[in-house]
């Protein structure tokens, strides 16, 4: 899962950066408004986290440019501002949620996470999908029962697709949310990482579609 840090206050970006990586989130990061709008308008994220007091261009702004271009990331606002009139103005923007500071880490990740649930159309943490079972709060996988040891990028794989298991995920949009703009964006890395959970989650677990992409079977 792919999260966009907007944040001029370097210190709070920092941790929360380490937060949202630490729940599984491969994290970017920009200081300003206008770099915030073109980064939003032109990559594909999972989460926004979105400080409305910025430079160049306000977060308020930005919200508005997003959503008019056609921008469906769930966003998650940040700030100071303490009135109810301007977390009124935030949520008719466009917001998903709304975080007023100071805040706990702990929180932003648990609203973090229930967005990207919601966005997903899915409600619980845990997703039983087949005989593959899902935590995106602990981020484990358990197969029949069995824990299976995952590294982050393996995990993030399982849980996109846990995510949008109602479909077949192609591999340039995988590609998009797995990776941030300082990896490799290659099919070829793609397909080792698909290669490297066939071997851990066992045969019948991680579907192909030659032409298509990739799903979890459901059993049905």
């Amino acid at each position: 899962m792919r999260a966009l840090i907007v944040e001029d206050d370097r210190r709070i970006a920092e941790d929360l950066q380490q937060a949202l990586r630490g729940a599984g989130f491969v994290v970017e990061h920009v200081e300003d408004g206008e770099l915030a709008w073109f980064q939003g308008s032109t990559e594909a994220y999972d989460l926004i986290v979105l400080d409305l007091g910025l430079p160049r261009l306000d977060g308020l702004t930005v919200l508005k440019r997003w959503r008019a271009e056609g921008c469906d990331s769930p966003v998650l606002i940040l700030t100071a501002r303490g009135a109810w009139t301007e977390r009124v103005d935030g949520i008719d923007a466009g917001a998903d949620d709304y975080l007023p500071k100071p805040f706990r880490m702990e929180e932003l990740t648990a609203r973090a996470r229930a967005l990207v649930r919601r966005a997903g159309g899915l409600a619980a943490p845990r997703q039983q999908i087949g005989r593959i079972l899902v935590d995106l709060n602990r981020m484990s996988v358990t197969v029949d029962g069995n824990p299976v040891v995952l590294t982050p990028l393996e995990f993030r794989l399982v849980a996109y697709l846990a995510l949008h298991r109602e479909r077949i995920v192609p591999p340039t949009e995988l590609l998009e949310h797995l990776y941030g703009d300082d990896e490799s964006r290659e099919t070829n890395a793609l397909e080792a990482v698909v290669t490297r959970l066939r071997r851990k989650l066992g045969q019948g677990i991680l579907l192909t579609r030659r032409g298509f992409g990739y799903g979890l079977d459901d059993g049905k």
